[in-house]
């Protein structure tokens, strides 16, 4: 339940169109609700816009439709990011609207129309075609957010000119998404380009001396650029939420 929905049911208790019984049923689980093996967040929403997003990696088939049952219950939107191939096909069989990003490795359920919240444009900047999984979980993260995200994809520093050339699209974000694997040098050129925050993914993409990710990592914590912040490895989502709540300000 959001706030929208929230409100909506306060105004129809205090109209009497919905009585006591039905406005306590409805409130029942707002907190949260234990649904076995996982104690779903519906506060969520109430707290940071979005309800509870479901981590799908280490859960089985059983747990992730468990709590997606339990959100759907209440007509959320549901997204599920680290979800594989295998465990996407096993769930839309539970949830046929379901759709399976496979690119982003996510699964989203769209039960209303997302609002749209943001107040300009989230652009999602990666460095090569390696990086395409962790640059596409933060843009279906994004969207599903409520934000108007647009893309570009193989700009990396190795051909520097191919990012010179879509500055337009650049200076016209509000924010900028940055994932870039290998010496993770792309956030720093970004970032002494534009004049919005800078949101810089590493990803474990690279040979051994880039040891997971974490060359990338602390080349970006070590960017020269002023405005660069950094999150995890491989954390596209995390960019997002973080790139969601300084768009909606």
């Amino acid at each position: 339940m959001d706030p929208t929905e929230l409100k909506t049911l306060l105004r129809a208790f205090k109209s009497g169109t919905l009585d006591e019984d039905e406005a306590l049923e409805r409130l029942r689980h707002l907190p949260f609700e234990d649904v076995g093996d996982a104690m779903v967040d519906h506060h969520r929403a109430l707290r940071q816009g979005f309800p509870e997003v479901i981590f799908g990696e280490s859960k089985s088939v059983g747990q992730i439709e468990r709590i997606m049952a339990a959100l759907a219950a209440r007509g959320n939107n549901i997204l599920v990011t680290r979800i594989d191939e295998a465990k996407a096909l096993a769930v839309r069989e539970a949830f046929p609207q379901a759709r399976h990003h496979a690119e982003a490795r996510c699964l989203t359920l769209e039960q209303k129309p997302v609002e749209p919240r943001g107040r300009g444009t989230v652009l999602v900047v990666s460095a090569g075609t390696s990086d395409l999984p962790v640059a596409s979980e933060a843009l279906v993260t994004l969207r599903m957010l409520g934000n108007a995200a647009e893309h570009l994809y193989d700009v990396g520093v190795a051909g520097i000119h191919r990012l010179l050339a879509r500055r337009e699209a650049l200076f016209a974000a509000r924010v900028v998404i940055v994932v870039a694997g290998m010496e993770g040098a792309l956030p720093s050129v970004v970032g002494g380009l534009v004049n919005c925050p800078v949101i810089a993914v590493p990803t474990s993409v690279g040979y051994g001396a880039s040891f997971g990710g974490i060359a990338a990592l602390l080349g970006m914590l070590n960017s020269c650029a002023a405005g660069v912040t950094v999150v995890n490895i491989d954390n596209g989502f995390g960019a997002a939420v973080a790139a969601s709540m300084i768009n909606r300000e």
